[in-house]
């Protein structure tokens, strides 16, 4: 299987892409601690590839898109894909807890692997893991960085 990807700028900095044959499989952040900015030796770029989810996240930053439709397919466990599934269903411009995604999924005492997973979300801003605080309300821990947390929460509520 070809593995696809593309560079995109973004307000919250330059985003690499991956996609499938058949879907998008990652967003990577250049900031943050799970950075990343150079493809593997086997991936090809191929820009044309991503015209929709280009599109879809220029209307996203542009506040005229709330929900993404182009074709998502993340490398999960079943526990992961619970938790991705609970993350897509948290509306534009709200937040939840750690503890209420736990709770969504029929599991309420699994907060930390639940962290975890939205921790391990390989496709942010598609998949909304920004839309995750504390329990108090604090923003937490982001793949992409905190300012990037903090800006694309900002979009949101604003």
């Amino acid at each position: 299987m070809t593995t696809y990807y593309t560079y995109t700028q973004s307000p919250v900095g330059r985003l690499m892409l991956t996609a499938s044959d058949h879907a998008l499989t990652g967003l990577y952040f250049s900031t943050g601690n799970k950075a990343r900015t150079t493809p593997d030796d086997s991936w090809c770029r191929n820009d044309s590839h991503f015209r929709q989810a280009r599109q879809e996240l220029d209307e996203y930053f542009e506040h005229r898109r709330r929900c993404f439709e182009v074709a998502l397919e993340p490398c999960a466990t079943p526990f992961q894909s619970r938790v991705l599934d609970a993350l897509r269903a948290i509306p534009y411009g709200e937040v939840r807890s750690y503890k209420q995604i736990a709770e969504a999924i029929g599991s309420p005492k699994a907060m930390r692997a639940v962290g975890n997973a939205n921790g391990n979300n390989p496709l942010a801003i598609f998949i909304p893991c920004h839309r995750v605080v504390g329990s108090n309300g604090a923003l937490t821990g982001f793949g992409g960085g905190l300012e990037a947390k903090q800006y694309l929460l900002g979009l949101e509520l604003d």
